[in-house]
């Protein structure tokens, strides 16, 4: 089955100032360190939207892997700035229960898209029986 969404956190579009600092670091030393890392930091992480499923996976040696039936999934927040709006990324909060988030990832292309997806999932139909 072909995922829906299936990303990792934007490194540019999420920090543009941030990466052009880092770009112009390089002949320093000290920005190519902070490129590496960054970029095995965003790969690190994976939201994956197919089906009914929500699937996270965080880490890069040790693994994390979190699934989350979309239609038990009660609440998306997406927060983004007026730059990541400009860039189309944000952070999505998925709540399922309780007060506090199930997981927060920042960094993530196109957010809204995300909340549309468990939106249309967790909407069912009203059924009358007479």
């Amino acid at each position: 089955m072909t995922p829906e969404y299936d990303s990792c956190p934007a490194m540019f579009r999420n920090q543009p100032i941030g990466f052009i600092l880092a770009v112009l670091l390089i002949p320093v030393g000290v920005g190519a360190v902070i490129l590496i890392y960054w970029y095995f930091k965003t790969r690190s992480t994976r939201l994956t939207l197919s089906g009914n499923a929500v699937h996270i996976e965080r880490g890069l040696l040790s693994k994390e892997h979190i699934d989350i039936d979309a239609r038990k999934i009660r609440t998306v927040t997406v927060l983004q700035s007026f730059w990541q709006r400009l860039f189309d990324v944000g952070t999505i909060e998925i709540f399922t229960g309780g007060d506090d988030a199930e997981c927060t990832l920042p960094g993530m292309p196109e957010p809204n898209k995300v909340r549309e997806f468990v939106q249309s999932r967790t909407l069912d139909p009203i059924v009358t029986e007479r």
